[in-house]
């Protein structure tokens, strides 16, 4: 009788990884919190790292391709600002010798990197700064010739669990009258820890990639050290489970954050990076092994008659098919919002707020000169923002997409709310479903149309139209939707 197989969605591409240290040092500008009190950086919780990953289509199964891959950069930062982005952007193309548009930087958008933002260069500690940014293209770029010399023929196998450490983060605080950005107990939120096993023909994994939407905000304005936050101990114990490299990559998750977070103590960022830790681990307990289909063997006569399911190897189609390799990166013209302030209004005000926390300070009000301060960093942040923005009406949004076989990973700029991912997965149950955000650099949030209006944190900063998020959904799924329909997928 004709096999009745579950096919294991599988990708088979070359593949080299190599990661270095990019922990700025102690000292350092450090504020990335508003409510923050201090300015530099006292010590390092863990280690920041870069894993570089190189990508690209199988060549008659060889080490070599005539055809140009993807060189993914997963690096624990927060992000860098457009001016800051731009410029290690094109040094790292230049010393690697890569197109820019396929170097792609997926940001892991802990909070507790350092502000490396130029702009704030005369403050305390933003003398390292600028050192600092200067020697990180050449430590990419060692790491990406590292990973050049081991790039080879490898097999993506792919799967998912759930995980409830992140949670939805906007919480309607009735005493105030306002929605404030933090846990939502009211609100059921449904995440999952994907992950990709990657391995040899012969079954060795040689590393592992997990993506998981929640904000990494578990160390808040109380903590002063440097940190890649829950990313750190996540990375830490599926690495010891698996004894291979994990990448972690950021979800969409704009309106999700951790159900524990803005805290001061590291041991609860390593609490919650465990969590998803083994959820990741779970999921890669439960896949199949390399190369192999669940396939129905037939009835068993026994106390009762079973169905015999067993592993056997993938048909030479599905074997052909998960070597496909497509690229594409593209830009979409998505409308500023126009009730945006202008740069004047905004100076304005903030000589207003720097004003009132001067004021605070010389009455001994700590609090009210802290709330100032808060205010001073949001309108420092719009400036640093607005100065480097595309002219004219519309902001030119980055998209990435590439199909690795049976699989779409994707990248966006932006910060694009969990609907994104969710919706997205929903049109497309049956194909693996990849993401990185906050790739190469940050543009902005992407909330859903119907939260205009609302008092949201994430709704106040956007600066894009209303069906910013819709659209995007839109043209991700009109390019996975092509793929799919070349009947290769």
């Amino acid at each position: 009788m004709n096999d009745l197989r579950i096919p294991t969605p599988t990708s088979r591409c070359n593949f080299g990884l190599a990661r270095c240290d990019i922990t700025p040092p102690a000292g350092i500008y450090h504020r990335f919190w508003g409510a923050a009190t201090h300015d530099r950086a006292t010590g390092v919780h863990r280690p920041l790292t870069a894993t570089v990953v190189i990508l690209e289509p199988l060549a008659d199964g060889s080490r070599s391709s005539a055809q140009p891959g993807v060189v993914l950069i997963a690096l624990d930062h927060c992000l860098f600002w457009p001016a800051e982005m731009e410029q290690v952007l094109q040094q790292a193309s230049d010393l690697m010798g890569v197109e820019s548009s396929r170097l792609i930087f997926a940001f892991s958008h802990t909070h507790s990197a350092g502000n490396t933002s130029h702009d704030r260069m005369s403050l305390p500690g933003g003398d390292l700064i600028a050192p600092y940014m200067s020697g990180l293209p050449a430590k990419l770029a060692e790491a990406y010739r590292a990973a050049r010399l081991i790039v080879q023929p490898s097999v993506f196998t792919y799967g998912s669990a759930p995980c409830r450490m992140g949670h939805n983060r906007d919480f309607w605080d009735a005493q105030i009258g306002k929605f404030v950005c933090g846990f939502n107990p009211d609100e059921t939120t449904n995440l999952e820890a994907g992950v990709v096993r990657v391995s040899d023909e012969a079954g060795k994994t040689l590393a592992t990639f997990v993506s998981y939407p929640c904000h990494p905000t578990t160390l808040a304005w109380k903590n002063t050290l440097l940190s890649p936050d829950y990313i750190g101990a996540l990375r830490e114990t599926v690495e010891a489970a698996t004894n291979a490299s994990c990448v972690f990559l950021l979800a969409p998750c704009g309106d999700i954050g951790p159900c524990v977070g803005y805290v001061g103590d590291p041991a609860v960022a390593d609490q919650n990076g465990r969590q998803v830790a083994y959820a990741a681990l779970s999921a890669l307990e439960g896949l199949p092994p390399v190369s192999q289909d669940l396939t129905y063997a037939g009835p068993v006569v026994s106390g009762a008659t079973l169905g015999d399911w067993i592993y056997r190897a993938a048909e030479p189609e599905g074997v052909t098919r998960s070597k496909v390799f497509q690229f594409r990166h593209w830009q979409v013209a998505i409308p500023y919002r126009r009730d945006l302030p202008s740069v004047e209004i905004v100076q304005q005000d903030l000589q207003k707020y720097s004003a009132e926390e001067a004021a605070a300070r010389a009455a001994g009000d700590e609090e009210a000169a802290r709330d100032a301060r808060a205010m001073v960093e949001r309108k420092q942040r719009m400036l640093t923002l607005f100065a480097h923005l595309p002219k004219g009406p519309n902001y030119p949004m980055s998209l990435w997409a590439w199909r690795m076989g049976d699989a779409i990973w994707l990248a966006v700029i932006g910060e694009p709310y969990h609907w994104l991912q969710a919706e997205l997965q929903r049109r497309f149950p049956n194909t693996p479903l990849i993401f990185a955000v906050i790739a190469n650099g940050w543009a902005s949030y992407l909330p859903e149309k119907t939260d205009y209006g609302k008092s949201l944190y994430q709704v106040e900063v956007a600066l894009l139209e209303p069906g910013c998020l819709e659209t995007v959904a839109e043209e991700l799924s009109a390019q996975i939707a092509r793929w799919i329909a070349s009947k290769n997928i």
